[in-house]
This record gives C-alpha cells, sequence and structure tokens, in this order.
C-alpha cells in the first residue's frame, strides 16, 4: 500500500514569506504555486539520485528533474566531486582559467558537429546570441521561430510573441515571425512573405515528434538558399536525444546550436557553438566584419560549473547513459498505457515524446485539454509519493523506481476515471493550476472544490 503524502505546513509557512519577497513566490515561472495543486510540496529541501525531499520531509520520486537539467540525477557523485575540487581553488578570476580551455576542448569532442563553441550561464543566453549573430551574419532584422516550440528565451525577441509580452514595445514585437514543425509550406510562406528579411530559422530539432520527410534537411537547404541561418535550440534534446544532441541522431549540421540543461548535470552552464566562420565574428582575429558582442557574462566561465560540465560529458561517452533513458522511459510509457486501457482513458489521458523526455495530456470529458485535470493528475500523484509534472527520467531512475511509479500513476487514473463521472470539482481540491504565458492573472481562490473529500478516499 502506498502511503499518502497530505501534510504541507513548512511548505505553506514558506509559501506566505515567499509572496512576501519574492514576485510570484519563485524565481523560475515554471516552479511557481500557478503551475502545481493547492495540495503539493512548495519547496525542495534536498535530492538525490531520482528523489527529493520536501521541507516537510516528504519523499517524492522526481520526474521534472530540475525542468530537463539533471540527466544523471541529483547529487550526481563525480560531478558534484569535480565541482568541489574546483571550488577549492577559486570560482572566477580576472583573466581566464585553464579549465575553460580544456572544456571547450571537452564539448567540442562530445558535438563534432560545432567548431567553435562559447559558455555561457543559461539558455536564453545562448539562443539570443545566436540570434544577434544571425542578424549581424546576414544584416536581416527578422527572426523566424517554430511557434510549435513553447520557449526560446526570457528576451524581447521571444517573449514577445507570447501572451505575457507587457512592456515589450511593437516594433520589437514584429520582428519575430512563425512557422510550424514538420510544415514546410509554412517556411516558404515566410519566404515569399517576407523576401530576404529574415536573419534565421530557430527551432529545436524535436519534440519528441521526428522530423518527417527530411524535414530539418529542407528547411536547412531553403535556409541557405535564402540567405538565412539555420540554428538549433538543443537545450532539451542535447543529451537525452543523444550524446552530441539530436543533431547527431537526425546527421544535420546547424550554422549555430544552443546547448545547456543537462550539460552540467542541473549546475549553471550553457554553450553556444557553430560553425566557425560565423563564432569568430565574435571573437578577435577577424578583420573584414564589424564586431559582434555574441557573449560576455561576469559568471559564464566559473569554474565548478565547467568542472561539472566536464565530469557530465565525460560519463556521457563512456557510461550507456542515453540508452538507460530510452529504456526506462518506454517501460514507463508501457506501463502508462496499460493503466490508461484498463481504466478506459484512451480519449482522455495520453503519453508522448520521446522516451527520455516523455509529457503527458490530461483531456476531459469531452476530449479537450483541461487544467483542472492535469491539476487533479498532479494532486493524485503528489500525494501518492510523485512529482511529475512531466516524465523525464534520469540515469538514477531504477527499476524499482518505475514499478513504483506506474502503481502510483495506475492509482491517480482511477481517481481521473471516477472524476470524469462524477465531476472534478468533486475531487479537485483548491484552484487549478494555469499556463505561464497568459496576459493577465485570474484571482486563485485558496478554496476547497471537493468539500466531500472525495479525493482523500481510499483510491482502491
Amino acid at each position: 500500500m502506498i502511503k499518502l503524502v497530505e501534510d504541507f505546513q513548512r511548505s505553506n509557512s514558506l509559501r506566505e514569506r515567499a509572496k512576501r519577497s519574492i514576485p510570484g513566490g519563485a524565481h523560475t515561472y515554471a516552479k511557481g504555486d500557478d503551475q502545481y495543486p493547492l495540495l503539493s510540496p512548495g519547496f525542495i529541501e534536498k535530492g538525490y539520485g531520482s528523489h527529493v525531499w520536501d521541507v516537510d520531509g516528504n519523499e517524492y520520486i522526481e520526474f521534472g528533474m530540475g525542468n530537463r537539467a539533471v540527466g544523471l540525477g541529483h547529487c550526481f557523485a563525480p560531478v558534484v566531486d569535480a565541482a568541489r575540487r574546483a571550488l577549492d581553488q577559486g570560482c572566477n578570476f580576472t583573466r581566464p582559467s585553464r579549465i575553460e580551455v580544456e572544456c571547450a576542448e571537452a564539448f567540442l569532442r562530445t558535438v563534432p558537429r560545432a567548431e567553435m563553441v562559447k559558455f555561457c550561464k543559461n539558455g536564453s543566453d545562448a539562443t539570443s546570441a545566436a540570434v544577434r549573430l544571425a542578424r549581424a551574419i546576414t544584416g536581416r532584422d527578422l527572426v523566424a521561430r517554430c511557434v510549435d516550440h513553447p520557449f526560446f528565451s526570457t528576451d524581447d525577441w521571444f517573449i514577445g510573441t507570447t501572451e505575457m509580452n507587457a512592456g515589450i514595445p511593437e516594433a520589437v514585437r514584429t520582428l519575430t515571425v512563425g512557422f510550424r514543425y514538420n510544415d514546410l509550406e509554412s517556411v516558404e510562406a515566410l519566404l515569399r512573405e517576407h523576401p530576404g528579411k529574415i536573419a534565421a530559422f530557430i527551432l529545436e530539432p524535436s519534440r519528441g515528434d521526428p522530423p518527417k520527410d527530411g524535414f530539418l534537411l529542407k528547411l536547412r537547404d531553403l535556409c541557405h538558399d535564402h540567405g538565412a541561418l539555420f540554428v538549433l535550440d538543443e537545450m532539451i534534446t542535447g543529451f537525452r536525444w543523444g550524446v552530441a544532441g539530436a543533431q547527431e541522431t537526425f546527421g544535420i549540421t546547424p550554422d549555430l546550436s544552443c546547448f545547456g540543461k543537462a550539460l552540467g548535470n542541473g549546475f549553471a552552464i550553457s554553450a553556444l557553438c557553430g560553425k566557425r566562420e560565423f563564432m569568430e565574428r565574435g571573437g578577435l582575429t577577424q578583420t573584414s566584419h564589424p564586431r559582434v558582442f555574441l557573449l560576455s557574462t561576469t559568471h559564464g566561465a566559473e569554474t565548478h560549473a565547467m568542472a561539472a560540465a566536464m565530469a557530465t560529458m565525460a560519463i556521457y561517452r563512456t557510461e550507456p547513459v542515453v540508452e538507460h533513458l530510452v529504456q526506462q522511459g518506454n517501460a514507463l510509457r508501457h506501463a502508462i498505457n496499460d493503466s490508461i486501457a484498463s481504466h478506459g482513458l484512451h480519449g482522455h489521458f495520453k503519453v508522448g515524446g520521446h522516451p527520455a523526455c516523455l509529457s503527458y495530456v490530461t483531456l476531459d470529458s469531452d476530449g479537450r485539454p483541461s487544467q483542472l485535470f492535469r491539476t487533479l493528475f498532479l494532486q493524485e500523484t503528489i500525494r501518492r509519493g510523485l512529482l511529475a509534472p512531466s516524465l523525464v527520467v534520469s540515469y538514477s531512475h531504477s527499476d524499482e523506481d518505475i514499478a513504483k511509479t506506474a502503481d502510483a500513476i495506475d492509482q491517480a487514473l482511477f481517481v481521473y476515471r471516477k472524476a470524469l463521472e462524477d465531476g472534478v470539482e468533486g475531487y479537485l481540491v483548491g484552484p487549478p493550476s494555469d499556463v505561464v504565458f497568459r496576459a493577465y492573472n485570474q484571482l486563485r481562490q485558496e478554496t476547497v472544490y471537493g468539500e466531500q473529500n472525495i479525493a482523500y478516499q481510499s483510491s482502491r
């Protein structure tokens, strides 16, 4: 029998303090209270391997893995040890440190389709640098981004295209246009509409759905035919689809690409890399073109983060990390699909994506996407010891973890089925979660929907 998690007293106390000092109560929107049920851990105390513990001492098998940044597992010893050794000698200096060269060489060995690399601290810096560089190279202002991929940067060129675009001038918003994944006609339409004006096309190599009919290769060729750069955002696919990224998996060399997240196994490090002819525009030796302010950050070359990245890359190169991710992801998918079938939820709960990076979709009784049912699923899996805003596995997820997760999800889907039959309001405690990108906040009523506390009855 799974022990139910019901105590969030310390989390709730910290929530009140956080609201007074931090806009949104968290420093990352995806970690905010509006993304989770009322009955959820507000704050994590520690993590080890595939498990985390909240400030109330509740233990969870985690499947968010630091927003996909932790590919090996929390507190993974070889990575932490490497970072600790680097810290013992200082972390930030006035001139470059030797590890900057060593880490760059290690990265280019790991991602051989790139010829030069420059490190920074987060994905937004890398993608925005790629956009700036593409504009400098082409002398064009417009950028085309894939509208099927949800996030590229915190900077204006991307945020201006979302619902949450307050504070971004209209003139900036119009400089980014959109195309669809696996839809070459939408690309061609943009090129016809804006002839000679698009600097770059930026997209993720995949969100789980593979490129069809040579889409990536054809898109790259169209970019080059029309004088635009082809940019791949490998923040998620890098070190999950393959050690050298999805570009290696799909056999395509981008002009520029961006890596991060799993690169440092949770330590803050990201990378812009690409062809030498383009990357050198941000260097000191080329004299034929104007200098590009590519990347220059005070903390971009912290030694402990680079040491963590080098240790992480070494593990990916020498151990079957990606194979393990695929194996465990497939096992989890199969188990959940069995539960979906047994509860008759084919039209209401779906699991999709690459096995190393699974996600799920919650649908209501009419088959429409539902935040109410997403919140209910989160609520019921949290109660059963899972923290699963997605279903992202790590190298530390064991067979026992997968078995326990499958059992917990099966029980949560039993409640889901009952909620479809009786009405979700009777089972959900508190307000539903919301999407991050929204123009206005809704008043979140801290009330209990399920007054009869149906959600707290035993599911079996």
